[in-house]
């Protein structure tokens, strides 16, 4: 992928409820990367993130402080294929 990455995100520690998910897809539309934000059963907060390596880069440092209200404990990122139904839609949160 000449110049873009796409990586799922998972976020654990204080991350529900403190608007993490709307936080995160506003930094992601700043930064202009296309994907995905969701809470998981388990606390945590999921995401998947593609666009040029920089913007997805920065999304991901942001990742690991998240918007004030926040605690941010453990962000785990794995480099992944590019989802087919997500590129040029912008970011969204999905549950």
């Amino acid at each position: 992928m000449d110049g873009k990455r796409s990586v799922r995100l998972r976020v654990t520690g204080r991350v529900q409820g403190v608007s993490f998910r709307w936080a995160t897809e506003q930094e992601a539309r700043r930064l202009g990367v296309d994907g995905w934000v969701r809470n998981e059963p388990d606390g945590s907060v999921a995401a998947y993130a593609e666009g040029p390596v920089e913007a997805v880069d920065a999304l991901v440092a942001w990742a690991h402080e998240g918007p004030p209200p926040a605690r941010v404990e453990a962000v785990t990122v794995d480099d992944v294929e590019p989802e087919t139904d997500v590129a040029g839609r912008g970011f969204r949160t999905t549950g």
